[in-house]
């Protein structure tokens, strides 16, 4: 005898068992109702009250169908889905060898808090290097989680420091936690590699989109070992950018503080390997967004270097209140040099006049 899923899927049900199943007063097996739920919860009539049952179905019923095998794919990813997802019946799905590994390395890649917390208590997930590598690079990881999930990594033969980098500060996990919301807002966006001034880092202040091809196409054109980071960049989404950003190299730092995406180069200048000196090169910078300016401009660690402050009261693209506020700072040799710069604005210029002439000015007055 034909089961009543085929029945109904060939259309053959009257309506009132039709919605007596989207209720869920069948009396089928539990495991059978879930799939009978799972097909209306797609219906146009039926749909509504399907998926209200389908949230509110017996927990102990739910996790013992979930867990087997033999439980069909529609019913299994259903509940993987993120609208549908019970934190309860999620343990048993990870561990049901049904669910492909792909299925669950790309859940790892974005999971909530609470997921992956319930990814590492899965003896399935810690035993595949396809499912932890996603997991290692998912923000909302704790520093804990975080080394747990390094060092299975590393029992399981994956040499993590080359493949990941090393993250020995915990400054850095916070930091990807603390901006997790907007990382995952900017993901949504899928927003291209672009470079403020493109990849002439004397360039306009003009935002340019590196792509694949025009990297290619500028092979012979610039330094060869430049164009191959740049090429490596451009293939990373934001959020892969900013581990790079807190944890590369210096010339891909060099690179990242131009990035257009704001979380990227926020990333660049709190990056526990930035020396001064970078910082005095940025602070000079004239196509890199005005965040990274304002950001140097308020930080005390940075302005405690004389460099820095003389710099970004003589770089064009500091926001003026900026300036102004930092231009007391400067001695009167750097005051008389910024009020004949002509690249800033004159009320900078004007202002820095009037203090140089009050600095030198024996009386101390202008």
């Amino acid at each position: 005898m034909a089961r009543l899923i085929e029945i109904m899927k060939q259309s053959a049900v009257p309506a009132g068992v039709m919605r007596s199943a989207s209720r869920g007063a069948l009396a089928v097996p539990p495991a059978e109702m879930l799939e009978i739920l799972v097909y209306l919860s797609g219906h146009p009539i039926f749909g509504d009250a399907a998926r209200l049952t389908l949230a509110g179905f017996d927990e102990a019923g739910s996790a013992a169908a979930l867990s087997d095998p033999a439980t069909p794919q529609d019913v299994l990813l259903y509940y993987l889905s993120p609208r549908n997802r019970r934190p309860r019946l999620l343990l048993p799905l990870f561990n049901n060898p049904s669910v492909s590994e792909d299925v669950l390395a790309a859940i790892a890649e974005t999971a909530s808090p609470e997921t992956t917390a319930i990814l590492i208590s899965s003896e399935r997930v810690m035993s595949s290097a396809t499912i932890l590598k996603p997991l290692l690079g998912n923000a909302n990881l704790t520093p804990e989680e975080h080394a747990v999930v390094s060092g299975k990594l590393s029992a399981l033969g994956i040499d993590v420091e080359e493949e990941f980098g090393t993250i020995t500060d915990v400054a850095v996990l916070e930091w990807i936690r603390e901006h997790a919301a907007e990382l995952q807002a900017e993901e949504r966006e899928g927003k291209p590699f672009v470079l403020l001034g493109g990849m002439d880092e004397l360039g306009e202040e003009e935002e340019v989109i590196i792509t694949a091809e025009a990297l290619e196409a500028a092979k012979g054109k610039a330094d060869n070992e430049r164009l191959s980071i740049l090429q490596k960049l451009a293939r990373m989404n934001v959020g892969e950018r900013i581990k790079v950003a807190m944890l590369g190299s210096r010339e891909e730092r060099s690179i990242l503080i131009r990035d257009g995406s704001r979380l990227v180069s926020s990333a660049v200048l709190s990056s526990p390997k930035v020396s001064e000196q970078e910082i005095e090169t940025f602070a000079n910078m004239k196509n890199v967004r005005e965040n990274v300016l304002r950001t140097i401009g308020r930080s005390h660690k940075f302005k405690k270097n004389y460099v820095v402050v003389k710099n970004l009261c003589n770089n064009p693209r500091t926001p003026l209140d900026l300036s102004l506020g930092l231009m007391k700072g400067l001695q009167a040799a750097d005051l008389k040099t910024l009020s004949t710069n002509k690249n800033v604005p004159d009320t900078l210029r004007k202002m820095a006049t009037k203090l140089f002439k009050i600095r030198t000015s024996p009386s101390g007055r202008e």
